[in-house]
């Protein structure tokens, strides 16, 4: 048998070929932080992409202090539905799965935890537009649905998975929170895996959907976000909300002092689009808007009346109030910082005392140029004045001149109107 160089070169292809057909994949996603729309966009496209890949499963790696309920439900759908075995792996060590990672973590089809890690603390503390005012009855009630909403929930899931559903609705009464290694115990995830080549190994065998999963020795694919999704992770910030409501309120209120700017107005619109649409999405105080509103409002009505700056005081208690309710800051998540609230309350008091005020008083000053200051003038005759005809000069130029009452040349007569081109004159009295 004749082997030549052409034939081990083929033969050599078609090996690495088959090895790298054989190969199995595994997609990877990395979650660091809160749990928002963006996270939610992020693991539904990353389970199309792994069904595309033909991945034995896709791995979710968790480190979150919980986040958006609405998107943890979209997170909890996707993983239901998705067409490949979802694992989550809460890593690495010191990571915790609290709040909505808690109900993201139950949801998936195989739990998995790094030693010294943390789950549990699922109690809900935002609702939207409620909290931090209103009346006590409401506010109350509307916790009471939204807990019992979540444990129905989290019974809901918990049962679906067959984990320790007991423990599941404890996470949520209770805020209950327990380690890696006792949530192994409850029955509350499937294993404990120290790194990544250890949790590829424990997975492999396993049963999910009658279907046994084959991730030793896999090809890992990390999906990674897109850029919109960073952008957009970066922005559903309450501070980044407050500071392009700001910018929105100042824009539009310099394109209004100085009509004509432009860039102001554009600018501020843009911004308050933005805001707008952050304000969908986070719990905001609808009490803490109105009053921030109020602020604006008193800042520039003091503008136009001798309040002696009492107006502005009050719009800066109603500032500096409404932005301390614009978020409910029992929830760490959502808490606007008094580093932004104070400078902000300042920067805006400073904006409309100085800024604003100045553009606006100057508005109001009488006009120093322009045909309104000859009105008012006293002026000489040059020929005879009736009501049809006559001329007079002024201000370096010649104009035409009419009188009600005749006017004769060389007498001194006071501008009473500027019709067009024509100087309406009256006789001065003697």
């Amino acid at each position: 048998m004749r082997i030549t160089l052409t034939s081990v070169v083929v033969w050599l292809a078609c090996a690495t070929a088959h090895i790298s057909v054989g190969a199995e994949k595994v997609g990877l996603i990395k979650i660091d932080g809160a749990i928002g729309p963006a996270t939610a966009s992020y693991i539904s496209r990353s389970i199309e992409a792994a069904r595309d890949q033909s991945a034995q499963c896709l791995i979710i790696q968790l480190n979150t202090p919980g986040g958006l309920l609405d998107s943890t439900q979209k997170i909890v759908q996707s993983f239901l539905g998705s067409p490949v075995p979802v694992i989550v792996y809460v890593a690495p060590t010191g990571a915790t799965a609290t709040s909505a990672g808690c109900f993201i973590t139950l949801a998936a089809n195989v739990a998995a935890m790094a030693p010294a890690t943390t789950i549990g603390a699922a109690h809900p503390v935002s609702i939207g537009g409620f909290g931090g005012g209103g009346e006590e009855k409401p506010d109350e009630t509307m916790k009471q649905k939204l807990e019992n909403f979540s444990v129905s929930y989290m019974e809901t899931i918990a049962g679906k998975r067959q984990r320790n559903v007991e423990w599941a609705k404890s996470a949520v009464k209770e805020s209950a929170s327990i380690t890696a290694e006792k949530a192994l115990q409850l029955k509350v995830i499937d294993l404990i895996a120290t790194d990544m080549p250890d949790l590829l190994q424990k997975l492999n065998g396993r049963i999910v959907d009658g279907k046994p999963l084959k991730t030793a020795g896999a090809e890992m694919t990390e999906i990674r976000m897109s850029a919109a999704e960073r952008v957009f992770q970066k922005l559903w910030r309450p501070e980044v909300m407050f500071i392009l409501m700001l910018i929105a309120i100042y824009g539009i209120i310099g394109e209004l002092s100085s009509p004509g700017a432009i860039l102001p107005g554009v600018v501020g619109a843009i911004a308050l689009i933005l805001a707008l649409y952050l304000a969908a999405i986070l719990p905001v105080n609808v009490a803490g808007l109105v009053l921030i509103a109020l602020a604006f409002v008193l800042f520039i009505f003091d503008v136009y009346t001798p309040t002696h700056g009492v107006l502005t005081v009050g719009g800066i208690a109603a500032f500096l109030i409404g932005s301390l309710m614009l978020f409910n800051r029992a929830d760490p998540l959502f808490r606007l910082s008094l580093g932004f609230i104070i400078p902000a309350t300042l920067v805006t008091a400073a904006f409309f005392v100085f800024v604003i005020g100045k553009g606006l008083r100057a508005q109001l000053l009488p006009v120093k140029v322009g045909k309104e200051t000859l009105i008012g003038r006293t002026v000489m005759a040059l020929t005879p004045i009736d009501s049809r005809t006559g001329r007079i000069f002024v201000e370096g130029e010649y104009w035409n001149a009419v009188s009600d009452a005749p006017i004769e040349k060389g007498e001194d007569a006071e501008i009473a109107a500027v019709q067009g081109l024509t100087i309406k004159l009256k006789r001065k009295p003697h």
